[in-house]
């Protein structure tokens, strides 16, 4: 059993196969294929999962915001490479996290 500390406001995290919500709970608990390069860690929570207050749920910083991480990329391939990181880490395909949350 592991704890990990997310936001209260965040949503509760979807079944297997449902559509992400951002509860943040997979991100929270390891680290992707793409992070664990970046970041060079395996165990979460990423370094570049982010709490989006206004939107109430978490999203990827990889994604949303890729120059904040990568700084050493030309500003003109940020766009690119989100959609690089989200199609590596399948995002938007749904839930993919089978942890049991209490």
């Amino acid at each position: 059993m592991r704890e990990i500390a997310l936001n209260a406001a965040s949503p509760n995290k979807p079944k297997v196969g449902d559509p992400c919500n951002g509860c943040g709970v997979c991100c929270a608990m390891e680290t992707c294929p793409v992070g664990r390069v970046l970041f060079m860690r395996k165990r979460g929570p990423c370094k570049a999962l982010r709490w989006e207050g206004t939107q109430r749920r978490y999203t990827c910083g990889l994604v949303d915001a890729p120059g904040e991480y990568l700084r050493w990329l030309p500003a003109a391939w940020y766009r690119a490479a989100g959609r690089l990181v989200a199609r590596s880490i399948a995002a938007g395909r749904g839930c993919d996290c089978d942890a049991a949350v209490s």
